[in-house]
């Protein structure tokens, strides 16, 4: 499974997220590859998961494999919406 995380710059807030992602999933005893990008970058990138912020949600409104998190750092929040989408068969 490839999973991005995505915020405006592709730098900070997509890092954090980028991490905090590998710890919900070693939580759940899943690995994937896991890479953070930029919105426009993000475009062009073949992912089976997005995972992104609440604030980027109109970016993304129209596709079905893309989490949104509230607090980015939040392990509990991005695993529990981790484990939704797998056990939904989307991961």
């Amino acid at each position: 499974m490839k999973i991005v995380t995505v915020c405006g710059l592709g730098v900070g807030s997509s890092l954090i997220l980028k991490m905090t992602v590998e710890s919900a999933l070693s939580k759940l005893g899943k690995t994937a590859e896991i890479e953070h990008w930029d919105m426009g970058t993000v475009k062009g990138v073949n992912a089976d998961l997005i995972v992104t912020t609440d604030d980027l949600r109109k970016y993304f409104e129209n596709q079905d494999n893309v989490i949104f998190v509230e607090n980015l750092v939040d392990v509990n929040e991005v695993y529990e919406k981790l484990k939704d989408y797998l056990e939904r068969g989307e991961g």
